[in-house]
């Protein structure tokens, strides 16, 4: 495994590679390497893979710790470090806020991807009642900005429509965590979740929606449907909930080879 740090507008990113094979991107938004690497180990078997902390997050560091983080900009990240390690086109996967990541990547740099899984992509736009879900992102932040942290995660995950287990990590948060979670809150909610597609621009680059097993009913069970639907496709089956390629990586892996075989 290489680790290394690249240079882009605005911040210095953290960024890992390992492996042999096609080019395969692991992004994530708000979760950086250590949630994507487990993944990513077993992918390394038949896939050169490239993983990242998006900036402001974990090792990847801001010039300006109070900047936003939009999907364009991270886009445009992601799209730098695809042309360092010479790895271009790519297999994109993205999950979460890296699904939205994954979808700006495809309509700003389309030259730099082959195919992108968008998994779970929380996209408030393609949704009808898209004012109530602003409206409610925009609680949750001012909860956080209050300094009712546990209150500010609580609204989270019944906006989400999930469960505990899949906020914040159990136990008392490290200094690393609450960085991060300053940032997800005060700096990249809004940036992934405000994010509009193009869908024509999208039609040019083969664009999957992905959408886990367990999450009928949630939030992004709605907007994967709806995303899909703007593309004139369905989604694709993963197994588990949203974060599944953290609780049952070799399960995730293999369905993911399966789609990229495809």
């Amino acid at each position: 495994m290489k680790s290394d740090t690249l240079r882009v507008p605005g911040a210095t990113l953290h960024y890992e590679l390992r492996g042999g094979g096609p080019l395969l991107v692991l992004v994530g938004a708000p979760m950086g390497t250590r949630f994507l690497n487990p993944l990513a180990d077993l992918l390394a078997a038949d896939h050169t893979v490239l993983t990242t902390d998006p900036r402001g997050i974990g090792a990847s560091v801001l010039d300006d710790p109070e900047s936003d983080s939009t999907a364009d900009r991270r886009a445009d990240d992601v799209a730098a470090l695809i042309a360092r390690v010479d790895g271009g086109p790519a297999a994109v996967f993205g999950t979460s806020g890296g699904a939205v990541t994954a979808l700006a990547l495809a309509q700003r740099h389309p030259a730099a991807v082959h195919t992108v899984i968008a998994h779970e992509p929380p996209i408030n736009d393609v949704l009808p009642d898209r004012d109530e879900r602003n409206a409610a992102i925009e609680d949750i932040i001012a909860t956080y900005e209050a300094g009712d942290v546990p209150g500010a995660w609580k609204k989270f995950m019944v906006n989400a429509g999930v469960t505990e287990q899949q906020g914040p990590p159990p136990g008392p948060p490290d200094a690393q965590q609450i960085a991060d979670e300053r940032h997800w809150f005060r700096h990249e909610m809004r940036g992934t979740t405000y994010f509009r597609p193009d869908v024509e621009a999208l039609r040019a680059v083969r664009v999957l929606i992905g959408l886990g097993e367990d999450s009928a009913g949630q939030l992004l069970d709605r907007t994967s449907h709806a995303m899909a639907a703007l593309l004139g496709t369905t989604p694709i089956s993963f197994p588990g909930g949203h974060i599944a390629f953290v609780l049952d990586p070799p399960g995730f892996a293999d369905r993911l080879r399966e789609i990229l075989r495809s």
